[in-house]
C-alpha cells in the first residue's frame, strides 16, 4: 500500500513538473514594456513582471545583505539563470568568494 501511494505521489509531482516545463509563458511586448527597456524583444519577455521591473542597484545590495548568502536573493532579483542561483547557493555563494564579486559588480554597475 505504502509503494502504490509513493508512486501514485511520484507520477503526479513528476506530470505536474513536466506540464509546468513545457510551455514557459510569453507575450508581445507592448509599448508599456518599451518604455522600461528599449531593447525589449518577444523572446525575453515571459512574464509581465519581468518586463515592467525596473532593476535598482541599491535594492539589489540591500537583498545581497540580508538574503544573498543564503538564497540569492539578489541573483533572482537581478533576472539572472535559475541553474546559476541554485548553484550559488549549494555552494554557500562559492565559499563567499562568489558572493563578494557579486558585491563588487553590483556596485560598479556590472552585475546586470
Amino acid at each position: 500500500m505504502k509503494l502504490k501511494l509513493f508512486l501514485s505521489l511520484s507520477v503526479m509531482i513528476f506530470a505536474f513538473a513536466t506540464a509546468n516545463a513545457s510551455f514557459p509563458v510569453k507575450r508581445a511586448a507592448t509599448t508599456a514594456d518599451t518604455e522600461v527597456k528599449a531593447d525589449v524583444t518577444e523572446a525575453e519577455v515571459y512574464s509581465p513582471a519581468a518586463a515592467t521591473m525596473a532593476y535598482d542597484k541599491w535594492v539589489a545590495v540591500a537583498l545581497w545583505f540580508f538574503l544573498g548568502w543564503p538564497f540569492a536573493a539578489h541573483r533572482w532579483y537581478a533576472g539572472k539563470p535559475a541553474g546559476w542561483n541554485i548553484l550559488f547557493i549549494l555552494t554557500i555563494a562559492g565559499l563567499g568568494v562568489w558572493g563578494i564579486v557579486d558585491l563588487v559588480n553590483i556596485l560598479t554597475d556590472n552585475f546586470q
